[in-house]
């Protein structure tokens, strides 16, 4: 076992490096079934006193009926090695493909059955606290509209407490 439990506050600025890079995987779902998408969207912090960590999924994603039936997400952070393992993740559905294991990947539980991945380097273990639609109408910068309204539907918002962190 690679990953080792850590302090939940001192690791979030290490983990917001990986987000743009397309190396962080989302995952909900529990021991009877779980779904895990590509994510460069996310923020790591504190909200109501407690460390959170704060996701985004379309309500086309096949994750989304994970994220909406589970009390628990996590995000996993693969190393650059997993270029290919996350191009599948971003590209396919689970709705069609087993993605996991047509990627090999090992899937480890924690705090809630959250899934995650063995083979990542970091990862977050989050509780739901928190969930909200964004709006277009609560954009107030025009270069959001401009270029995000014309992609098709807008996210789900998912704040969850940091219940674990592990890292390599």
């Amino acid at each position: 076992m690679r990953l080792q439990a850590v302090d939940p506050k001192e690791f979030a600025p290490s983990l917001l490096p990986a987000f743009g890079r397309e190396n962080a995987l989302l995952a909900a779902g529990d021991k009877s079934g779980c779904n895990a998408m590509t994510i460069g969207w996310c923020q790591a912090g504190r909200l109501w006193s407690l460390p959170v960590c704060t996701v985004y999924v379309r309500p086309e994603r096949y994750t989304y009926q994970f994220m909406e039936k589970s009390a628990v997400f996590t995000v996993s952070v693969l190393p650059e090695s997993a270029r290919e393992a996350m191009a599948v993740f971003g590209t396919k559905s689970g709705r069609d493909l087993d993605k996991i294991k047509a990627c090999g990947l090992t899937v480890r539980y924690g705090a809630g059955d959250a899934p995650f991945f063995e083979e990542a380097e970091k990862v977050l273990v989050c509780r739901t606290l928190f969930v909200q639609d964004m709006a277009p109408e609560c954009v107030r910068d025009d270069r959001i509209l401009a270029h995000y309204g014309a992609k098709g539907g807008w996210h789900r918002i998912y704040t969850g407490e940091v219940l674990e962190a592990y890292s390599v």
